[in-house]
Order: C-alpha cells, then sequence, then structure tokens
C-alpha cells in the first residue's frame, strides 16, 4: 500500500471516529505513521484530505439501490437492513459514510455532500415507482434510518446502542414500510373519503 493510500486509509477512521473538527494533519500522520509533511504533500489543507476520504464503495452505493429492488411485501425490512448495513457494517463502507455524518455537523463541504449522497440514492432508489410522493416518502424514511444512526453511532443513546440489529429490523421495519408503501392511506384515497350521516343513516 503506498504512502497515499495509507494516509487515506488513516483519515477514514480517525474522521469516522472523532469527526471533523476534532480530527487534524498531525493526528492523521500519527495513525498513519508518517510525517505531517507528507499527508500535506498529497493533500494541501484538512478539507482536502476530508475531500479524499469521501469516496462511498461501490459496494455501500449498491446496497442502497437494491434495498428498493423486489416486492413491496418486506421493502421496509430491506431498507433498515441496507441502511443498518451500509453505516455500521465493515469498515471500508461504513467509515466514510461515518466520516460524512460527523462531518455535516460542523463541515459545509461534508453537509454538501451528505445531502447530495441520500438524494441520489433516493432518486435511484425510486425511480421506477409510478406514485408522484414516492420520493418524499423515500426521504422521510432515510431521514429516520440517519436518524437513529446518529443516536447509535454519535449521541449513544444508551438503548439504541444496546439494541442488535434484527431487534431494530423488527421494531423499525414496520414503521418504514407504512412509510414506503403507504396501503392504509393508498385505500383511503381510492375509495375517497367517507360522508357524514345524519342519526337515522342518511348521507349528509
Amino acid at each position: 500500500m503506498n504512502t497515499r493510500a495509507v494516509v487515506l486509509k488513516a483519515a477514514r477512521a480517525r474522521f469516522a471516529r472523532e469527526g471533523f473538527a476534532a480530527t487534524t494533519i498531525r493526528l492523521v500522520a500519527l495513525d498513519a505513521g508518517v510525517d505531517a509533511s507528507q499527508v500535506m504533500q498529497y493533500f494541501r489543507s484538512k478539507d482536502e484530505l476530508f475531500a479524499g476520504v469521501m469516496a462511498i464503495t461501490p459496494a455501500a452505493l449498491e446496497r442502497f439501490s437494491t434495498a428498493f429492488e423486489g416486492p413491496d411485501k418486506h421493502l421496509g425490512e430491506r431498507v433498515v437492513r441496507a441502511y443498518l448495513s451500509a453505516w455500521e457494517g465493515v469498515a471500508e463502507e461504513s467509515e466514510p459514510l461515518m466520516a460524512m455524518l460527523r462531518g455535516a455537523i460542523v463541515n459545509d463541504t461534508a453537509s454538501g455532500q451528505l445531502r447530495d449522497f441520500i438524494q441520489s440514492r433516493l432518486l435511484v432508489g425510486t425511480r421506477d415507482r409510478l406514485d408522484p410522493d414516492a420520493v418524499l416518502r423515500a426521504g422521510l424514511a432515510s431521514s429516520m434510518l440517519v436518524g437513529i444512526v446518529t443516536g447509535r453511532r454519535i449521541i449513544g443513546v444508551p438503548t439504541l446502542v444496546a439494541a442488535d440489529t434484527e431487534t431494530l429490523v423488527a421494531v423499525v421495519g414496520p414503521a418504514i414500510q407504512q412509510i414506503l408503501v403507504p396501503t392504509a392511506a393508498a385505500t383511503h384515497l381510492s375509495t375517497g373519503p367517507r360522508r357524514s350521516q345524519d342519526s337515522e343513516g342518511r348521507q349528509l
């Protein structure tokens, strides 16, 4: 592995673990086992180093895209599982996402990248769905799931940290299912609003 790749690997782990504000060139150099001047040879600033870290792996992108494939019946479970797997799975996939999430709190570049990333995944995931509010509903679901990841990995809410993946899928999956495939709302819209009746059962 060349020096640039070593630096990126160390920076990716540091940004994911500590966030943008707490990460410094010196700390990354220390993690990589190189001099800070060597880091600066490849990246002129922390912003440039952060941008280099933001390469989302094809495998992570695939997880988000394929979650929307298949029958609607278990869509909520698939989406929850895909998000948790991507954000909390193997370091190669999860660390760039976590670095982006932590950085978005204090860094405009990371905020923009996270926003664009989520929006692009929504457009890809809903491109074959015909209902007009599919992107909106996918956005609501994504916001909920990013909130769960934030609660688990950044804020450290004890009950969320303690919950295993299968428990979260079982609890959150039905809620995400209802948002993405709102069967009750669809039935209500297709039948129209019920008319009020008087005391003798006549429609008003």
